[in-house]
C-alpha cells in the first residue's frame, strides 16, 4: 500500500500484490466521504490517465479535477477502521 496523492479533497492509495505488481487503486473523496477501488483494466486506464496528467506538470486543482471524474462511480461510504 502506497499513498500516491493527498489533497484536501482527495486521497489516492496504490496497492501492490506480493510480486510488487500494481493491483489497484483506492480513490477517496474526502468531502463527499465516498470511495472506490479500481482494479484490473480500470486500474490500468486510471494509471495511464494519471501518467499523462503528471507529464503535463499539473497543479493540485488539475489533479483534483481529474479525480472528480470518478465521483459518479464512488458508491462506498468511507469508513474509519
Amino acid at each position: 500500500m502506497n499513498l500516491i496523492y493527498n489533497s484536501t479533497s482527495y486521497c489516492v492509495v496504490e496497492f501492490r500484490d506480493a510480486a510488487g505488481e500494481i493491483g489497484g487503486y483506492e480513490i477517496m473523496d474526502k468531502l463527499g466521504q465516498r470511495e472506490i477501488y479500481l482494479g484490473g483494466d480500470l486500474a490500468i486506464r486510471f494509471r495511464e490517465g494519471l501518467q499523462q496528467l503528471i507529464a503535463a506538470e499539473p497543479s493540485t486543482d488539475d489533479v483534483d479535477e481529474f479525480l472528480s471524474g470518478f465521483q459518479g462511480l464512488m458508491q462506498t461510504p468511507v469508513a474509519l477502521h
